[in-house]
């Protein structure tokens, strides 16, 4: 007899590609969040699919810190306020104007919080992809932060990646081993609203393109 994996279904029926076509489209980048608590189990099940994730040389590179304190929370939000201001001053006119009005974080309202750090160090994997290409393991994590994305979304909760920020503050705020790089801080929550429109589109910030160009050679 064959092994489990050899006996399950490879393919999936339309309905099942229209549903994960859905879940993509839904799966927004939220800044809003209503304050309702996340079920701890809930939170669970979609953090254990991070180890469903690829990554390089089976690495497995990401590190995890929540941030539950109100310390914590706090420091985190300064970082961002100052990075924020920071932004602001290298824009002018309409675009300072449209930036002024973008809602950036969740920080205030999501009632989870979490870091996501690459392990630049781990000896798992022994180096096997990472030696010529040692990124790999920060994109590993990236590839894990997609994963847990459409996880929380296929239960309803949505995440937003705050990127504005100092990210060698952050590491010290939250007291991370010096090995570790700051992949990004994560918002988690029920959000306000449902979108299948990014909200950077809906402020006018920037539209998508049109196709996906892609060259050959």
């Amino acid at each position: 007899m064959g092994s489990r994996e050899g006996m399950m279904e490879t393919s999936f029926s339309e309905g099942f590609r229209d549903q994960l076509e859905l879940l993509m489209r839904l799966r927004r980048d939220v800044r809003r969040f209503r304050s309702d608590p996340v079920d701890e189990a809930v939170l669970q099940r979609c953090l254990s699919c991070i180890s469903l994730s690829p990554s390089v040389g089976l690495s497995e590179p990401w590190r995890i810190i929540r941030a539950e304190s109100i310390e914590a929370r706090a420091a985190a939000l300064r970082n961002f306020e100052a990075a924020n201001q920071a932004a602001l001053a290298g824009y002018d006119g309409d675009r300072a104007a449209i930036y002024a009005g973008l809602k950036l974080s969740g920080m205030r309202e999501a009632p989870v919080q979490l870091a996501l750090f690459c392990d630049d160090a781990t000896p798992k994997g022994h180096g096997l992809g990472a030696t010529t290409m040692p990124e790999m393991r920060r994109y590993s994590v990236v590839s894990a932060v997609t994963i847990l994305w459409l996880a929380l979304r296929a239960e309803g909760l949505g995440m937003g990646w705050v990127s504005v920020l100092d990210p060698a503050q952050m590491c010290r705020d939250l007291q991370a081993p010096a090995d570790w790089a700051l992949i990004g801080y994560f918002c988690i929550g029920w959000p306000e609203e449902e979108s299948l429109t990014p909200e950077l589109e809906r402020a006018g910030w920037e539209d998508r393109f049109d196709s996906l160009t892609i060259e050959t050679r």
